[in-house]
């Protein structure tokens, strides 16, 4: 994939942000849907050229981070996690791009841009539901909206429609995630 991140891992000293009692945390790791966005826009960067981008729930920021480097005009990464915001900058310039801005949460506005990439979003029903509401607002807007995701059962099928399959390797085996376009 060419994209390097600061991953969990036992020399990584992501424990020293967290504590070294806790868990990693969750943008630590490779997601699939994340990892079949990547994909995905590296196979057609013609989705993201020149066009302004939204990677909501960025994580460690891999999707965006590849957005740009495929061309997009613009980058913004939404990521409630301060941390989680923190890895993204540290990302970006280990990756050599920049992005428009890293912001907390977005869900509550229709964002200034033409493609939302969602990646691994719908892992909980609580989740799913505030991701599904901010969704709609932007699909209702006319902002293009792709999803991946590795078919958790919250993800709602009956709104999404299938564009791609990958297989990818996610924190282990190597296991099949799904590129979406999301409709009302």
């Amino acid at each position: 994939m060419g994209v390097r991140l600061h991953k969990a891992g036992a020399a990584s000293g992501v424990g020293r942000w967290v504590g070294d009692d806790a868990p990693p945390p969750y943008w630590a790791f490779w997601w699939a849907g994340g990892l079949a966005l990547a994909q995905h826009l590296q196979a057609n960067p013609a989705l993201v050229a020149g066009r302004r981008i939204l990677d909501l729930g960025a994580g460690s920021g891999l999707v965006g981070i590849v957005a740009a480097r495929a061309g997009a005009a613009r980058v913004t990464a939404s990521e409630v996690d301060a941390h989680g915001r923190a890895a993204i900058a540290l990302n970006a310039a280990l990756n050599g791009v920049t992005l428009a801005g890293i912001e907390s949460d977005v869900m509550d506005w229709p964002p200034p841009v033409d493609l939302v990439l969602a990646g691994d979003l719908f892992y909980a029903p609580d989740v799913a539901a505030r991701a599904m509401v901010f969704l709609d607002a932007c699909v209702a807007a006319g902002i293009e909206v792709l999803v991946g995701d590795p078919g958790r059962s919250p993800l709602p099928l009956d709104r999404v429609t299938l564009l791609a399959r990958y297989t990818v390797a996610e924190t282990g085996a190597p296991r099949p995630a799904s590129v979406f376009a999301y409709r009302r």
